[in-house]
């Protein structure tokens, strides 16, 4: 195929693929997901054999976009539609028995041509759009009769030989298998698709197991519904019992539990049409019938029918109002003993639901208390298990959700009218009368009347976009008016247990120390910054030039004393060199706001204690950049990393330590992880000349860099010290400078101990940096050229060995800006009652 050719295949498929699914941001969130695996591990994906008859070009289109794309799934065709037409030809009945075909020797004839014929014409069409295939029609599946005098010539896979597939993928194209499978002796026998699928899935431990089928998924035989989303554990017995569950259809599902049985239960099996394919593989929301094993789900109405009482604490801790401080979990529980609930939960308490009987306050009304869903409880549907069990005993109920909690078309999805005001949504169902409705809303708007919207908007969920609804809703379109969204009725799904099946939906949990995006103050303060020569020192009077609310008053440098400050356009200052008795004068007639003490290790104190023996009103802030304080123990100074210490600590302190740049780096790339680290983390560090700092040495000097790097103090340095003092665990660090200016990266080692992937990582860091301005989660390894000058950190790599016992990460920050002036500025803010971020660019790259 020409290069002209090759091209417009390509492009066609990425357009075909972004017209048809979700945003662009999934698409290249998933491809470098999936692109973090070793190749045979993306997928295996099971055709079915009418696809390849109607969809033929469908399912080549979409196999040449994973390809020119760099995944190569496993492809593993059926046949059936097939050879039961040729069978028909032949005037021979085709015979089957628990589902399996029955195969006798002509029948095997016809099953081996078919397959060859099918296998030829999948792998034709890949070639004419450019994609390198190869048929695999034997010598993958070893298998033994599954019972010769029943069957026939149908086996049971007892081995995979995976060097064919390995061969193929190494060489650059997609393995196409056939699922006939081969005895000892060399007799081909016929073996159900499925289960073939299931074989390969068990060998390879693929990210995604997707069975491809006409239908696009499974079908409920009582609704003529697609079923989203099975758990088996709570639904496969009522499923089982089903009178349309039978056949080929009883016979996948088996399978697929068995399969399922043995792999990780965050595991699933998509069913899906080959259109859906892309969406499945690319968007949040997938498509088809999503298989996982899941859990059962429990009831409780009282505090001792709590076996755990651990796993209900760390449930409630999700709920916002708990997260940020103002409701403690102690206090809620108390709550809960002198009222009646009934709590629903799966058995880990990945969802928690509390319902409430409905009282006057409520328009007697039962109120959905709580609803807090970990991710996993989202991605594995037990939120919508949940909520089907609620509505089953429940024939009304109300609840409320802040307008902006990412999960807000969920809720209105599963409504039947809503209401919004002040930054928060009432929904509701079975409140039929309008007289109910209208209480219902007076009672609400009594409720939140005095709560602003801006403050709404700075809660647990501020700064996250929410998803697009898929409903009206009821919102005020003037102060007077209300529009109301049209009642709908429960789509009912099985007969016996009245579940039913909604669409899937995900969503994460949020940042519990989230920014303060909005400042209470508006007047000036003045700032004296002690110790400026230092490139820090530069940076930080930059940011304080732009900054709508600081003034600098004060420059102290002995060596620069005299000159005029350049840089600085609010004012005309001159740089002093203030001395103890000068700072503890300054301080008694309240001069300065907020000292920032930019001095050497070991000079900070007797300015500090100066400050601190002064008559004034104490109402001056101090921030230190040296690493005098970081290890205080006194509880007098506050360790100022505000994406990982508690921001309202540090908004009232009246001393702050600023980090150290290595550390501040090392610790938000290993702080999501602390719970899972199996051994010492090791930190290799590099740094730009800059943090050698301006007095000249060797490890500043251009000419002794040049193609160079300087490893030092390999062991005990004081940011190893100061890492492992705040994660809580042993570090080991090893710093070095290289030649270029200011940037710093980290390739850090941290060994699990228990096994995650890739993705698993990943999610748990996007979730705990959730809404942080100046922290980007990439699934590539950043660069450093890429942050420098820029102010914040990129993580990511996240890159897993194959025992799934180490995972690797990079992360890259400007020494000079988040590393140390930037980082005292977000300080500044917050100690100042500031928005966290004034005065900072929004400039941080995301290449995630």
């Amino acid at each position: 195929m020409g290069t002209c050719n090759w091209s417009i295949v390509k492009v066609s498929t990425v357009i075909q693929l972004l017209n048809n699914i979700g945003s662009k941001r999934e698409v290249e969130q998933y491809l470098k997901y999936f692109t973090s695996v070793s190749s045979q591990q993306f997928a295996v994906i099971k055709v079915g054999g009418a696809i390849i008859t109607q969809h033929l070009p469908e399912l080549a289109s979409c196999l040449a976009f994973l390809y020119h794309v760099g995944l190569y799934p496993i492809v593993l065709h059926g046949t059936g539609p097939q050879i039961n037409e040729l069978l028909e030809a032949e005037g021979v009945e085709p015979d089957y028995e628990d589902g399996i075909r029955i195969t006798d020797p002509k029948t095997m004839s016809v099953v081996r041509k078919c397959f060859l014929e099918q296998n030829l014409k999948l792998v034709t069409a890949l070639e004419k759009m450019g994609v390198h295939a190869r048929p695999i029609t034997a010598g993958v599946f070893n298998a033994d009769y599954l019972d010769e005098a029943k069957y026939k010539l149908v086996g049971k896979i007892n081995g995979v030989n995976k060097s064919p597939i390995e061969a193929s993928i190494a060489a650059g194209a997609l393995p196409i298998l056939t699922s006939l499978a081969e005895t000892p002796s060399g007799q081909i026998l016929n073996v159900n698709a499925d289960v073939a699928a299931g074989e390969l899935a068990r060998v390879f431990e693929p990210l995604k197991i997707v069975y491809l089928n006409e239908k696009g998924g499974i079908i409920n035989g009582n609704t003529g519904e697609k079923i989203s989303a099975i758990n088996l554990d709570e639904e496969y017995d009522d499923l089982m019992k089903e009178s349309w569950v039978k056949y080929g259809t009883k016979l996948k599902i088996k399978e697929i539990k068995d399969l399922l049985m043995h792999l990780p239960r965050s595991s699933s099996v998509a069913i899906i049409n080959v259109n859906d394919l892309q969406k499945e593989l690319f968007t949040d929301s997938g498509a088809g019938t999503l298989i996982r094993r899941g859990y059962r789900l429990l009831t409780r109405s009282s505090l001792s029918e709590f076996s755990e009482p651990e796993l209900l604490r760390k449930a409630l801790q999700r709920d916002p109002e708990i997260a940020s401080g103002k409701l403690s979990v102690a206090s809620y529980l108390r709550e809960l003993e002198n009222t009646n609930f009934k709590s629903y939960g799966d058995e880990p308490l990945e969802v928690l639901a509390i319902v409430r009987d409905g009282t006057e306050s409520t328009a007697n009304v039962p109120v959905l208390d709580k609803f807090l869903a970990s991710k996993a409880g989202w991605l594995n549907n037990v939120s919508d298990n949940i909520f089907h069990a609620i509505r089953r005993d429940y024939t009304s109920l109300q609840w409320v959700v802040r307008e902006d909690d990412p999960n807000t078309s969920w809720y209105f999805s599963k409504s039947d009218g809503s209401y919004t005001k002040n930054g928060r949504i009432l929904f509701w169902f079975g409140v039929d009368n309008p007289e109910s409705v209208t209480e219902l809303i007076n009672n609400f708007d009594h409720r939140y009347a005095r709560i602003a919207k801006s403050s709404a908007e700075s809660g647990v969920f501020a700064g996250q976009q929410s998803r697009a609804f898929s409903t009206m809703r009821i919102r005020q379109s003037t102060p007077s008016t209300t529009e109301v969204r049209s009642t709908r009725k429960p789509i009912q799904g099985f007969a016996s247990s009245q579940k039913t099946f909604g669409v899937r939906t995900f969503a994460t949990e949020t940042n519990p120390n989230p920014p303060v995006r909005e400042g209470t103050n508006t007047k000036k303060s003045r700032v004296a910054l002690i110790g400026a020569r230092g490139y820090t020192g530069q940076n930080l009077i930059s940011m304080i030039n732009s900054h709508p609310f600081l003034e600098l008053t004060h420059v102290s440098s002995r060596e620069l004393q005299g000159k005029k400050l350049e840089g600085y356009t609010k004012a005309s200052i001159t740089y002093e060199n203030l001395q103890v008795e000068d700072i503890k004068r300054m301080e008694e007639r309240n001069e300065v706001d907020v000292w920032v003490m930019a001095l050497p290790n070991g000079v900070c104190k007797p300015f500090v204690e100066a400050i601190e023996s002064a008559n004034g009103n104490r109402s001056s802030k101090i921030i230190d950049l040296s690493a005098d304080y970081r290890f205080d123990t006194t509880g007098e100074w506050v360790y100022g990393l505000p994406e990982l210490n508690s921001r309202e600590k540090i908004a009232n302190a009246r001393k702050i330590s600023n980090p150290g740049c290595y550390a501040t780096a090392a610790q938000i790339a290993i702080k999501p992880l602390v719970d899972y680290i199996g051994g010492v983390p090791s930190i290799f560090g590099i740094s730009g000349y800059s943090g050698a700092g301006t007095k000249p040495s060797p490890k500043n000097d251009v000419k002794n860099l040049e193609n160079n790097l300087i490893p030092y103090s390999l062991t005990d340095h004081i940011h190893e010290r100061e890492i492992s003092t705040q994660l809580g665990t042993d570090v080991a660090f090893s710093p070095h400078v290289a030649q270029w200016f200011q940037g710093i990266t980290h390739t850090i080692n941290i060994p699990l101990k228990e096994p995650l992937t890739s993705r698993d990582i990943r999610n748990i860091y996007q979730d705990r940096y959730r809404g942080e301005q100046l922290i980007s989660v990439s699934g590539e390894a950043p660069l450093v050229r890429d942050v420098s000058g820029k102010h914040g950190v990129v993580v990511g790599g996240f890159a897993v060995n194959a025992k799934q016992d180490r995972v690797v990460i990079v992360a890259t920050i400007d020494n000079l800006l988040k590393g140390a002036a930037t980082q005292c500025l977000q300080n500044i803010n917050l100690v100042l009652k500031y928005g966290e971020y004034e005065g900072i660019p929004d400039d941080l790259i995301i290449r995630g």
